[in-house]
């Protein structure tokens, strides 16, 4: 007899600790993502879209170049979800472990048109669109829903730090002429607000990367 009851305990146990584990999984992914406007990523959450302030910081209007010598704007984050980096095709470090994550990021996305990545680099003047489109080649990049980017470097680094926040040094100055570098990765929702901050060397981020970008896509098919 008591055998029995220590067995139905357990199934008990079991049974509790199932459903707690199903809430708390359902619970994350109906979560809203939140919001940053500023260079500590201090998230900020609002009911729905119309609660976001006008004055709420977004990415503004630029002009750069993809891989294939095209003309790129803030027009490309509209109706669109976006993955954002930055690197260098020369790069020996963090480069090519954080490309190869985007490339992990491309292939799951591939078949989603509401998803693009974009890949700046932070060196334009060895990294022209000639030397982008070899890259691409090289890679297996696809220009259907990935832009390497190329431009002047101002508008880049201006983009990069003051707009984007991608370095996330908490404050540290730096001067234009700092070279930027980091293995950070953005998630830029359809109406260009940053949504989510991510270490693009980190396995166990890109899952998270992926799951919310999927989150914001769900979203916009909503709409």
């Amino acid at each position: 007899m008591n055998k029995l009851i220590i067995i139905l305990i357990a199934v008990f146990a079991v049974a509790c600790n199932t459903d707690k584990q199903q809430s708390e999984v359902e619970g994350t992914l109906g979560m809203e993502l939140p919001y940053y406007e500023e260079s500590t990523f201090t998230p900020r959450w609002f009911a729905n879209k119309d609660e976001v302030p006008e004055t709420f910081h977004e990415i503004p209007e630029f002009q750069v170049y993809n891989q294939l010598g095209d003309t790129v704007t803030a027009d490309v984050f509209d109706d669109k979800i976006t993955i954002v980096n930055f690197f260098f095709t020369t790069c020996p470090g963090i480069c090519p472990k954080m490309m190869a994550n985007m490339d992990l990021v491309q292939e799951e996305l591939s078949e989603d048109k509401g998803l693009q990545l974009l890949s700046y680099s932070v060196t334009p003047d060895m990294d022209g669109v000639p030397e982008l489109n070899a890259y691409a080649e090289k890679n297996g990049i696809s220009s259907e829903n990935w832009y390497l980017l190329t431009g002047e470097r101002q508008v880049i680094y201006e983009l990069g730090r003051n707009q984007f926040f991608v370095e996330e040094d908490m404050g540290l100055q730096k001067s234009p002429d700092d070279f930027l570098h980091t293995e950070n990765i953005l998630l830029i929702d359809n109406e260009r607000h940053i949504r989510g901050i991510y270490n693009g060397l980190n396995k166990t981020a890109i899952k998270q990367l992926l799951a919310d970008a999927k989150l914001l896509r769900d979203e916009l098919i909503d709409l």
